[in-house]
């Protein structure tokens, strides 16, 4: 049998052993636990050919559960299995996007460029406010980006936050104010699922912060919320779902200062949480309190169309003292995968994408709570996630339908102070789940409910 093919020469690897302080492969491979390590080799025969070791290895990975693209997804929390067009696919990898860099020099970046402006003008849309900016990295930083510009705005560092935000945007929201200063409150959520405003003690306020629909796929009336800012003389910052402005009303319309979201949504796969993509839109009265990049539109010597960065109050062009950001980049890839998804989408697609998942969502919620073991969590009206309970532990049932081929949902752990709600699972229904897998999912979710 020939020797196994190694890209590093015996003195290559002698070197590094060296450099290390260790004696051996072995001990350089020792910190990975011997369960996992592979012993005796693949036992493949000598002289197999490449096509035969490859059908080996598959046969040898078939062994493993299923994962990833092998699971029916009902699984949601701010990442969701939506569709993405081949033609999105195609166009986003391109290497003009792939390998494109900052920006700043808009004589050889205006695809990029002009890439980002179509992003943010639609993005501002889907919002209904009028500014938008090239991106952030993802929903939590910029729902603490939000909360930065409302407390500059107001000059008041009091933050409410209401507890239908998503547990783990407040927990980096509260990581960052710790540094900033900020003052922040959980208002509470009540029996139906959405927040309780009458909860919050009536007291100026820096901003106000809330999502619509919430963490456990509640519909939230924005009303309250903007009688809320009104009275404490708070900024009001919105956390939306980009796919529900398809058929909701915009949280710009409804009285929103702020819009921030996720947008993994619009054409970024799942990918074990990330990268993905912060959605950043407010009034153009804070233009110059917007956090991270800006693409405007100018003409050039020649008076042709031109796009160029602008309005950079970023902590890099601005004296630290007035910065109200301390965001460096964006996610220039993902935003114009987003850009590309909304534009092959179009007003109709993405009421008809809006539309197929609120419809999967609500069959799967008939279905599931048709089972005498699953019971509702929350009454307010939902569009695309719910929260139930059942029996088993969420955790265990996770586990349970993954042997049965599905990723089931998001257990709700920790988070909420009402613990009926840490003991129930998130599930979730995209325009891809089909009669036949919702059908599939209830059969496999009661018998893993017993």
């Amino acid at each position: 049998m020939t020797a196994p093919f190694v890209p590093h020469t015996d003195e290559e690897i002698s070197e590094m052993l060296a450099f290390l302080g260790l004696e051996s492969l072995d001990d350089l491979f020792e910190t990975v636990p011997a369960a996992i390590r592979l012993a005796g080799g693949l036992d493949l025969a000598p002289g197999a050919s490449e096509a035969d070791v490859l059908d080996r290895l598959d046969e040898l990975a078939a062994r493993n559960r299923p994962t990833g693209r092998h699971l029916v997804c009902f699984a949601g929390a701010g990442a969701y299995d939506h569709e993405i067009p081949a033609v999105v696919k195609a166009l986003a990898s391109r290497s003009e996007f792939v390998t494109a860099y900052t920006p700043y020099q808009p004589e050889v970046a205006q695809g990029v460029l002009q890439a980002i402006f179509e992003f943010q003008s639609m993005t501002a849309r889907l919002a209904g406010l009028e500014i938008s900016n090239a991106s952030l990295y993802d929903g939590a930083v910029a729902l603490v980006e939000a909360s930065n510009l409302a407390t500059v705005a107001t000059g008041n560092r009091r933050v409410l936050c209401s507890a239908g935000v998503n547990p783990r945007w407040r927990e980096t929201l509260a990581t960052f104010s710790k540094g900033s200063g900020h003052e922040l409150e959980t208002v509470p959520l009540g029996p139906d699922g959405t927040t309780d405003w009458s909860a919050i003690a009536a007291a100026p306020a820096g901003g106000i912060l809330v999502a619509s629909p919430n963490f456990l796929g509640c519909i939230e009336d924005l009303g309250p919320a903007r009688a809320a800012a009104d009275a404490s003389g708070a900024r009001l910052v919105v956390a939306f779902d980009p796919v529900s402005s398809g058929v909701l009303r915009t949280p710009g319309s409804a009285g929103a200062d702020v819009v921030v979201g996720e947008g993994q949504a619009l054409g970024t796969p799942l990918g074990f949480g990330g990268p993905y993509l912060g959605l950043f839109t407010c009034r153009l009265s804070d233009v110059r309190r917007l956090p991270g990049r800006l693409v405007g539109e100018t003409v050039d010597t020649e008076s042709r169309p031109a796009y160029v960065t602008t309005l950079r109050a970023r902590e890099q062009d601005i004296r630290r003292e007035h910065a109200s950001s301390n965001v460096c980049t964006n996610q220039t890839l993902m935003a114009v995968t987003a850009a590309i998804q909304l534009g092959w989408l179009g007003t109709a697609g993405l009421r008809e994408v809006a539309l197929r998942s609120a419809r999967a969502s609500r069959y799967l919620r008939e279905a599931l709570l048709a089972l005498p073991t699953t019971e509702p969590v929350t009454t307010a009206p939902t569009l695309r996630e719910f929260a139930v309970r059942t029996p088993a532990p969420a955790t265990t049932l996770v586990e349970r339908l993954v042997d049965a081929g599905f990723l089931a949902g998001v257990p709700v752990v920790e988070g909420f102070e009402d613990t009926r709600l840490e003991e129930s699972l998130l599930v979730a229904a995209t325009e891809r789940r089909t009669r036949a897998e919702i059908d599939a999912f209830a059969a496999a979710f009661e018998k893993a409910s017993r």
